[in-house]
C-alpha cells in the first residue's frame, strides 16, 4: 500500500542548507543537559515523568551522538529510532512531537523521487530533516553553562553569507511556500500559505480566460 506525500512536505537535497546549522559538542550538550533538568524540575507532584517524557530524553541523547557538527545534518527515520533504542513507533513519534512542543527540536517534513518511470507515483514520503535548539525557557535550568560561548572573528561574515543564502532560497519559493518559511509550519501559517494558494488559483483562472469570450460578451 502506497503512504502518501504528506501535505507541507519539502524537496530532499533542496531545503536543508538554510534549515540545518552548524554546531559543536559543547552546545548540542549544553541542550540534552537543558533538556533533561528541564524534564526533572518541571516534574509534577506525583506525576511519574516530567514534561517531556523519559523517551524523549532517549531520543534527544541519540540526536545529541549523531548530528554531523560541521553541517547540522541529522536526518535519522523512524525506524532507525525505533532500532536503535527499542520502542515502538507511537512512542517514538510521541517523543518527537513532544520534544518539538517544547522546543527542543524542530523538523521538516521531506520527500524523494521513487524512480518509478510511467504510471505510478513519482515521489515518496522520506525521513525528515531535524534541528537541535535550546528554548529559553529552559536556559534558566543551566546557569552559567546557559551563557553564550564568545563569538569567532570570522562570525559576523558567516553570518552575512548565511542570511544571504536565506534569503536566495526565499525569493526561489512559491508564494504559499514563503509564507510557511515566514510565519513557520503552524495553524498560522498553514491558513495563511492556503490564503495565497486561493488567490494564485484566482490570479492564474482570469489570465487563462478566452479574449475572444470577453468580445462576445461586450457585444451582448
Amino acid at each position: 500500500m502506497r503512504t502518501p506525500v504528506r501535505r507541507q512536505s519539502r524537496a530532499r537535497g533542496h531545503c536543508e542548507a538554510v534549515f540545518w546549522r552548524r554546531t559543536n559538542r559543547d552546545e548540542v550538550q549544553r541542550i540534552l543537559l537543558a533538556a533533561k533538568r528541564y524534564e526533572r524540575i518541571e516534574r509534577q507532584p506525583g506525576s511519574r515523568s516530567g514534561p517531556l517524557g523519559s523517551v524523549a530524553i532517549e531520543v534527544l541523547e541519540f540526536f545529541v551522538n549523531l548530528v554531523d557538527y560541521k553541517t547540522g545534518r541529522l536526518e535519522p527515520s523512524i525506524d532507525t529510532l525505533m532500532l536503535r533504542l527499542r520502542r515502538s513507533r507511537d512512542a517514538i513519534v510521541r517523543a518527537l512531537k513532544s520534544l518539538r512542543t517544547h522546543g527542543f527540536l524542530d523538523w521538516l517534513r521531506r520527500y524523494e523521487p521513487t524512480g518509478n518511470e510511467g504510471r505510478g507515483p513519482q515521489v515518496k514520503q522520506t525521513s525528515n530533516a531535524y534541528r537541535l535548539s535550546l528554548p529559553e525557557r529552559a536556559k534558566r535550568f543551566l546557569g552559567r553553562l546557559g551563557m553564550a560561548p564568545p563569538l569567532p572573528d570570522d562570525h559576523a561574515q558567516a553570518l552575512a553569507e548565511r542570511m544571504a543564502a536565506v534569503e536566495e532560497h526565499r525569493a526561489s519559493l512559491m508564494l504559499d511556500e514563503r509564507t510557511l518559511f515566514d510565519v513557520g509550519d503552524n495553524p498560522l501559517g498553514q491558513a495563511l500559505a492556503r490564503l495565497a494558494r486561493s488567490m494564485k488559483q484566482r490570479e492564474s483562472a482570469r489570465q487563462t480566460e478566452s479574449p475572444s469570450g470577453s468580445i462576445i460578451n461586450r457585444r451582448e
